[in-house]
């Protein structure tokens, strides 16, 4: 077996779910670190208290641009790390955190909040709020095998993660609006309604089977889009769609 890859969470400003879903991996998380990965930080699950150098870095929430700690971390975890993982909605988009106005006892002046791509590059995205453990799952073992696995393994991590590191260059803003101009309109949306069930302010209802977006209410936070599976998914994904389901499968066996 190859040399295992290291990975590790920062936890920034947000509500720990997406450290929660990375628990939450139960027996698949014990097969990724015995065999694939070893995790080297992530609040409460490792007892490390600065950031180590590590090939993936998965960063959950947004930065805090008032707490000097905050942007420091953030920036060393950029400078230790291979590949940079906005981990999350709030990473990615900002989400509800962009809205907030602090209010912790300790530093009420916390109130201004942004995406982790306003303060570092970042290499991709695992989008929603928070991801499902199978993505996260999914993430890790195409990053071992990108970086440890033979050619043919290689291609087929490339194929998955290419698209979220196209989520990542596309930016840090994206609303309902995006539904409509890149999804509805082009005659793609199928009526799923995950978009609806997604969205974290319920500014999205279904309408005669296709999504309302109630643009006042609307946080434009980003979830919708990332989550709409009709919006951003590339073919190199869909026409390699078996070699990776069973590469995935295999890995975890």
């Amino acid at each position: 077996m190859a040399e295992k890859i290291t990975i590790g969470e920062l936890h920034l400003s947000g509500c720990t779910g997406c450290l929660v879903t990375l628990a939450d991996n139960y027996a698949g998380l014990f097969k990724l670190l015995d065999d694939y990965a070893d995790l080297v930080y992530a609040l409460t699950l490792v007892d490390v208290r600065h950031v180590p150098e590590m090939d993936v870095c998965l960063v959950e929430g947004s930065c805090c641009l008032d707490d000097k700690l905050s942007v420091e971390e953030l920036k060393e975890a950029r400078a230790k790390s291979k590949v940079l993982v906005a981990y999350g909605g709030c990473a990615a988009y900002g989400n509800i955190t962009r809205f907030c106005r602090g209010g912790q006892w300790n530093q009420p002046g916390h109130e201004s909040y942004v995406p982790i791509s306003e303060v570092v590059d970042v290499d991709l995205y695992i989008p929603s709020c928070p991801p499902c453990p199978q993505e996260v799952r999914n993430v890790a073992v195409m990053a071992y095998l990108l970086l440890r696995g033979n050619a043919e393994q290689k291609k087929l991590a490339t194929a998955y993660l290419t698209p979220l590191m196209q989520l990542a260059q596309r930016g840090n803003e994206a609303c309902g609006c995006d539904l409509m101009y890149e999804v509805i309109n082009q005659g793609l949306c199928m009526g799923c309604g995950t978009c609806a069930g997604t969205c974290p302010v319920r500014a999205i209802t279904m309408e005669y089977g296709k999504p309302n977006v109630n643009r006042d209410q609307c946080i434009k936070c980003g979830a919708c889009y990332a989550q709409c599976p009709r919006s951003w998914l590339n073919f190199d994904v869909i026409n390699n769609y078996e070699g990776i389901i069973g590469a995935i499968k295999g890995a975890m066996q």
